[in-house]
């Protein structure tokens, strides 16, 4: 199935995904690649972590917890450097 919508970008930088789209889809997050000629818009797990746990489970037990504290702070930092 192929749906074309065309969408309004919001002075924020914002655009609707339609819910017969989202519902679709099953999620809340997304994914834009800009691939130079066009955007793409994926949809993606709400919890990467979670989601890559059965792919990770050939290293053994995992430390969800300890990897979604790195995460966050790895994005506090982020942050940071982009209010510098």
């Amino acid at each position: 199935m192929i749906m074309k919508k065309r969408m309004k970008i919001t002075r924020g930088g914002q655009i609707s995904i339609p819910a017969t789209i989202r519902h679709r889809w099953g999620t809340s997050m997304v994914v834009i690649e800009d691939n130079g000629d066009r955007l793409v818009v994926r949809p993606a797990p709400a919890d990467p972590i979670a989601a890559a746990e059965g792919a990770l489970a050939e290293f053994g037990r995992i430390d969800l917890a300890g990897m979604r504290a790195r995460a966050r702070e790895d994005e506090r930092r982020a942050e940071g450097r982009r209010g510098e």
